[in-house]
């Protein structure tokens, strides 16, 4: 298999509908991807699902959606017209929580298999054009499985014998050999991907953390999640008291101007009952581990955070002798539904942010008075457009967190809470935290760990790299949202953690799972 220069045709796309769609980039919300063809088909399913839902209308014309998007008569991206009216029906199903096909699947991360099939992409190692079939043969003296034969022209490798152990690789003088992956089987940091013998991916979902990362490394937008688009607008529609929950990580990403008063304004106008930053779930969740390290530190017990559902999910699937050693503290995010359903227990509770895991965390039912419903920002953006809403400059004066809760987001910025706590407290802070960001630094900690060689006290676990500001669905990339988030964040006052959480009556619910 050689390789492909033009992406548009990698992509199977036509040259012209790519170019076209490149530039309309600064029209695909700005998500971080170098594709705004897959943005925007998805994102247009999400408005138009979004628009009917709020208009009562979705059952009555959801089937439309496919030929107003794709009228014909000529395809624009895949094939055929029936082809992408198929996988536009399939994410439409998706927008409606549902899996595409007629498969049944706990798992939030899907794939779309009228998607997937046209991924020209077989994992392994193949020998590429710069072989000189040369007289030394050192590939095929180094491969242990007759897997390789030597051409007029060139080697080849016999796919069924190949056992992907990369000994020829190693042992052509050329780098003639290379291995090739598909995308998303890269991108995957547990190997829960893999292929059928159609060549259509599969996800093994005792393996699967759902932290997402797929999701946006797949040139074809075959992989996506489940949404809870349309059971929001339903219950805004029903008259029920819904509330908006913007992740720590939300602030900075769209802008220096754009402040937790603009989102509060145009949560409401999109018809939520209100608005609360989820930074001060970061003072709760610091507070209440504190207390937890603190014990745990005297007892020469060694722990890990809990509020990464990826992490989390990465211990309970990959690491269950550790189980026993997650914090009992639950996450900012459940810290503030909780709070919510103290004052009034029918509050619908949305939280919004970065994370595709927090889907899952918010769909296990074992932790009671979690948030209800998970909406990432592109989600929640087209929710907005369906309603004609827009984030506006505001002032920046609506503080519910300390500066500590606000840096929840970063990496790090969990421990930095919780030392900040026990410095409060009186409590000592000579403890050791591996603070890991990224799954490599996490699988590194936890094996130390199970293996009884951790250095450290405590590990503070956070799947993506940089933190949750790194989430797959952020809205811009951490490093281009620095600048932004960082002059946002400095001009909040300087409240302790414990001083903010006085204000808010902590024994009307429990911080524990």
């Amino acid at each position: 298999m050689g390789f492909v220069s033009n992406p548009a045709l990698f992509l199977n796309v036509p040259v012209n509908f790519l170019t076209i769609r490149k530039e309309d980039k600064h029209k695909s919300m700005g998500i971080v991807s170098d594709d705004a063809t897959i943005l925007k088909i998805k994102h247009e399913v999400l408005t138009e699902v979004a628009k009917l839902a709020f208009a009562g209308e979705l059952d009555e014309k959801k089937e439309n959606i496919p030929y107003e998007m794709i009228p014909g008569p000529e395809a624009h991206f895949r094939c055929c017209i029936y082809k992408e009216r198929e996988i536009i029906r399939q994410r439409v199903r998706l927008a409606e929580g549902k899996c595409p096909g007629n498969r049944e699947s706990s798992n939030i991360v899907q794939v779309i298999n009228s998607a997937c099939e046209e991924c020209p992409i077989s994992s392994g190692y193949v020998v590429t054009d710069l072989c000189q079939g040369c007289l030394a043969k050192s590939c095929k003296q180094s491969c242990n499985f007759g897997a390789i034969t030597i051409g007029n022209d060139r080697s080849y490798i016999d796919p069924e014998k190949c056992k992907s152990c990369g000994k020829c690789a190693q042992a052509c003088s050329y780098s003639a050999i290379v291995k090739i992956q598909r995308p998303c089987m890269k991108s995957c940091p547990v190997s829960a991907i893999t292929m059928d013998e159609h060549g259509v991916c599969q996800i093994d979902e005792s393996k699967c953390i759902q932290c997402g990362q797929c999701i946006h490394n797949c040139p074809f937008g075959a992989i996506a999640s489940k949404t809870s688009i349309v059971d929001i607008i339903n219950a805004i529609r029903e008259g029920k008291k819904v509330v908006a929950m913007l992740a720590p990580a939300g602030e900075g990403q769209f802008g220096e101007n754009i402040t937790m008063a603009s989102w509060r304004t145009a949560m409401k106008k999109l018809g939520f009952a209100d608005f609360v930053e989820v930074g001060l779930g970061g003072d709760m969740t610091a507070a209440f581990e504190a207390e937890e390290w603190a014990e745990s530190f005297k007892e020469g017990k060694k722990m890990t955070t809990s509020c990464c559902p990826a992490f989390v999910n990465y211990i309970k699937k990959h690491f269950p002798e550790l189980v026993g050693n997650i914090s009992t503290t639950v996450s900012p995010m459940c810290a503030v539904s909780r709070m919510l359903k103290a004052k009034d227990p029918e509050t619908v509770t949305v939280f919004i942010g970065p994370c595709i895991a927090k889907k899952s965390e918010a769909q296990d039912k074992s932790i009671e008075g979690n948030a209800d419903f998970v909406l990432t920002f592109g989600e929640i953006r087209a929710m907005m457009r369906a309603k004609g809403v827009e984030l506006e400059p505001e002032e920046n004066t609506s503080q519910e967190a300390s500066v500590f809760g606000k840096r929840f987001g970063n990496g790090g910025g969990v421990t930095e809470a919780v030392v900040e706590c026990l410095k409060e407290s009186g409590e000592s802070t000579d403890i050791k935290v591996a603070r890991c960001s990224g799954i490599a630094e996490c699988k590194k900690a936890l094996m130390l760990f199970k293996l009884g060689k951790l250095p450290e006290d405590f590990i503070e676990g956070m799947i993506c790299e940089g933190g949750c500001v790194g989430g797959p669905s952020r809205h811009k990339a951490a490093m281009t949202a620095k600048k932004d988030r960082d002059k946002l964040i400095s001009q909040a006052d300087a409240r302790g953690v414990h001083e903010n959480l006085k204000n808010y009556d902590m024994d009307s619910f429990s911080m524990h799972r």
